[in-house]
């Protein structure tokens, strides 16, 4: 099964590369490796915004990370021209707004990791990873995370 018929199984359309809001590009190919800037959480086309342990659950942060992995592939597919050229996600680095006694990150990450894991397979989607709270994220958002992946 492609990549594509298993987002279109899982009612999944993917956007447009967003535009940068600062002196970056959305990515950057070197041999191989496709290297993803980070993309902040939205919802409904606006930056989901908060912070976790004070107005955001793990649940709701888990929605918001699976849907930067959404927006991810749709750089992704930008980048590449075809998902399925994808030979490895090698790693993803997420950082999660949040405050000081909050210890979920990582849960909060595997809604990215999990529908990775989920269009691209077990062999392809198996990832390397790091999650990290911080103190604020660009514009509130409550989830930023980062991609790198391998081309066959």
């Amino acid at each position: 099964m492609s990549v594509y018929d298993t987002l279109k199984s899982l009612n999944i359309e993917l956007p447009p590369v967003a535009v940068p809001a600062a002196a970056y590009v959305p990515f950057v190919q070197s041999g191989n490796m496709v290297f993803l800037s980070g993309h902040i959480a939205k919802k409904d086309g606006k930056v989901w915004a908060g912070q976790l342990g004070k107005d955001i659950s793990t649940a709701e942060g888990q929605q918001a990370a699976r849907a930067v992995a959404i927006d991810l592939m749709g750089t992704l597919h930008a980048a590449v021209g075809d998902l399925n050229k994808v030979k490895r996600i090698v790693k993803v680095m997420s950082l999660v707004n949040s405050t000081g006694d909050f210890t979920e990150q990582h849960l909060v990450t595997n809604g990215c990791s999990e529908l990775l894991g989920q269009v691209f397979g077990p062999q392809v989607g198996a990832h390397a990873r790091s999650a990290f709270g911080v103190a604020q994220i660009p514009l509130g958002a409550c989830v930023e995370i980062e991609l790198i992946a391998e081309l066959a």
